[in-house]
């Protein structure tokens, strides 16, 4: 058995090879970070599906673990912010992921996905990890580190990773109701961060804009538009 490694893992790279997992040697763990824009018969899309539920309990386990005294509703509020797209993306720059997707010319050249496919293949990375190994041992040691981070900043401001909470809470305390969104589709584009577009209204005093790869997002960057411009008044 190997042993467990005294620092936190630099790279995907080091964790893969840490599980004797590389896809050289692995056919799954190649499918896994191989992007459907490359044509094969083969690719990262079943295991991103299979790995989004794999995160979702890894990081479960983890809070469970690690926070046994959290309330349920902050539990699924930390759980959300661990396991999101963002989170995720960011996660695979970090850990240098960018160097081992596989990808097609499209996607090379498309720099508004970047984000979206990182995102994507820690998914797949996860899945095919959890799929050869059958535990969530590894993926929770590969992510740890960086979870424990972000949760130590959801508990300094939980208000900062749910922004359309925060401007709520504030409308509803100065009795002015609920904010009122309204979000359209610009483009149909996969992965463009100006995909959607939100408009949010407090009962007419105070409006904000935002943008992103879905709907959610760009209600969360609305919503945290309107609350720099109340911090700015």
């Amino acid at each position: 058995m190997a042993q467990l490694p005294i620092e936190p893992f630099s790279s995907i790279h080091d964790f893969l090879e840490f599980s004797n997992l590389l896809p050289s040697s692995d056919a799954l763990v190649l499918e896994a970070l191989t992007h459907s824009s490359v044509k094969k018969h083969y690719n990262h899309e079943q295991l991103e599906f299979f790995g989004d539920a794999v995160l979702r309990l890894a990081a479960s386990e983890f809070i469970r673990n690690v926070y046994p005294t959290m309330d349920v509703g902050q539990q699924s509020s930390l759980r959300s912010q661990l396991v999101s797209d963002s989170w995720l993306a960011n996660f695979g720059e970090i850990m240098n992921i960018d160097e081992l997707i596989l990808k097609g010319s499209d996607a090379i050249h498309d720099v508004t996905a970047i984000k979206t496919i990182r995102a994507e293949m820690v998914e797949a990375v996860a899945g095919a990890v959890y799929i050869r190994q059958q535990t969530t041992k590894n993926i929770i040691l590969l992510f740890k580190a960086e979870w424990e981070m972000t949760a130590e900043k959801f508990f300094q401001n939980p208000n900062h990773f749910n922004c359309k909470s925060a401007l709520q809470e504030w409308s509803q305390s100065h009795q002015l109701g609920l904010p009122n969104y309204t979000t359209i589709e610009q483009s149909k584009r996969h992965g463009d961060d100006l995909r959607f577009k939100s408009i949010v209204i407090v009962s007419e005093q105070l409006k904000g804009e935002g943008w992103g790869r879905s709907r959610k997002e760009a209600e969360q960057s609305a919503a945290k538009n309107c609350l720099q411009r109340l911090d700015a008044q």
